[in-house]
C-alpha cells in the first residue's frame, strides 16, 4: 500500500510536482507573487513620517 501523498500549494490549491516545490511547500509562481507582496505595504497599513527635531 504505497500511496503517494499529494502536496497542495497553500496559495493556489494546485498540486506541487517538483521536488523543490514540495520541499518549499509552495509553487514557483506563487512564491514569486508572495515575494512581491512582502515588499509592498498593506493597503490598511498606516505610514508615519517623523520630522527631525533640531
Amino acid at each position: 500500500m504505497n500511496q503517494l501523498k499529494t502536496i497542495i500549494c497553500p496559495a493556489c490549491n494546485r498540486p506541487l510536482r517538483s521536488r523543490k516545490s514540495i520541499a518549499k511547500g509552495i509553487g514557483p509562481v506563487c512564491e514569486r507573487k508572495l515575494e512581491k507582496l512582502e515588499n509592498e505595504p498593506d493597503e490598511d497599513q498606516l505610514k508615519m513620517e517623523l520630522k527631525d527635531r533640531k
